[in-house]
């Protein structure tokens, strides 16, 4: 089996590839990633990649045909990755997320790929009063980030995708302990707030509420789709992913992370304006559908880990959000090094590629 994924050297993408090398023996993992936050390693003793058969530096942007050629599945991770970086490259997002997006399905599709896993998100409900959303109620789209996933979502479930077997994964938020850590994320920013400073700054009132899901079980998701058969879910599937107790409501992850690391005092912005982002998501059809993929690591489990990284790192910075552990900082210090361009491409040579 030989498979192709994009964004392999991200958050979620370094720590699928180590869960694909360990239950897809002898598959062959090709990962195809610009390599922007390639540097931004956390706590691991060896780069996630050295377990791939093969990494290409390039854009996505820019992928060939030829790179399908006898590929069996596509999972595609390469994003511009959250609300922040989504402002502030409004068009990039647009270009990236979901033009090329759909330009890669339908090369896929052409290319004879059995199977399409394209990493969405739950924040396409954006605010959502009531109940949780399901698949069937109206998605709300906030920010370019959401946009981009639900347009992606919207063109692809209309394309000629063959014989093709289409699966939108609408992933709760993710967090947890990864070899490419990122701290633009609630829980991991609450984590790395207590451990610096023994202190969690809650930005908003703390009533919105969030779906979480760890990036092992985004994996373990991962892993099911890119095999999944028609019959389960029909040949294009859009599916929330998580579980029905991962909704959280900030302030009770705020206190969670609390009671994990003792000593820790909680800060809440009573008086914060309302957040818009606040949405619960019913995941029975997951459930339904693909039992043996759902998530399996509590919230408990997901700080302790997050912890026990932290620790190993001797992670101590108060200042993190102004760090290269945000995302968006990264970018920045590209563009300011002169090495990225605002449509967030290379300066200088060819991207290199290689094996």
């Amino acid at each position: 089996m030989r498979v192709l994924l994009t964004g392999n050297m991200g958050y979620v993408g370094s720590t699928l590839v180590r869960f694909l090398h360990r239950h897809l023996p002898g598959a062959e993992l090709i990962g195809y990633d610009s390599g922007l936050f390639g540097h931004c390693l956390t706590g691991c003793a060896d780069l996630p990649e050295h377990l791939l058969n093969k990494q290409v530096f390039a854009d996505t942007r820019d992928l060939g045909a030829e790179l399908l050629n006898g590929v069996d599945a596509v999972v595609h991770l390469a994003a511009v990755s959250n609300d922040p970086m989504g402002n502030r490259f409004e068009q990039v997002t647009e270009d990236i997320n979901q033009s090329a997006s759909v330009r890669l399905a339908i090369m896929a599709a052409a290319a004879g790929v059995k199977n399409f896993v394209f990493a969405s998100s739950c924040s396409m409900y954006g605010y959502a009063e009531g109940g949780a959303r399901k698949e069937t109620d109206p998605t709300n789209p906030l920010t370019a980030y959401a946009r981009s996933k639900i347009g992606t979502e919207n063109i692809l479930r209309q394309a000629d995708l063959g014989s093709m077997t289409m699966t939108s994964l609408r992933f709760a938020t993710a967090c947890g302990a990864s070899d490419r850590l990122r701290l633009d994320l609630v829980l991991n920013d609450f984590v790395a707030g207590a451990m610096s400073g023994g202190r969690i700054d809650v930005l908003s009132d703390g009533t919105p509420w969030r779906p979480l899901i760890d990036v092992e079980d985004m994996s373990r998701a991962i892993h099911w789709a890119i095999t999944r058969p028609e019959a389960q879910g029909g040949r294009f599937l859009a599916v929330n992913v998580g579980r029905d107790e991962g909704n959280y409501q900030v302030k009770d992850l705020a206190q969670a992370v609390a009671r994990a690391v003792p000593g820790t005092q909680v800060s809440i912005n009573e008086s914060a304006p309302p957040d818009k982002r606040s949405y619960k998501v019913d995941f029975a059809l997951f459930k339904s559908i693909a039992p043996q993929a759902i998530p399996q690591l509590s919230l408990d489990e997901s700080i302790g880990r997050l912890v026990k990284l932290m620790t190993d790192m001797r992670f101590a910075d108060r200042d993190f959000r102004n760090s290269g552990f945000m995302r968006l900082k990264t970018l920045e210090a590209h563009m300011a090094a002169g090495r990225l361009d605002p449509a967030l491409r290379w300066q200088g040579s060819n991207p290199v590629m290689g094996a």
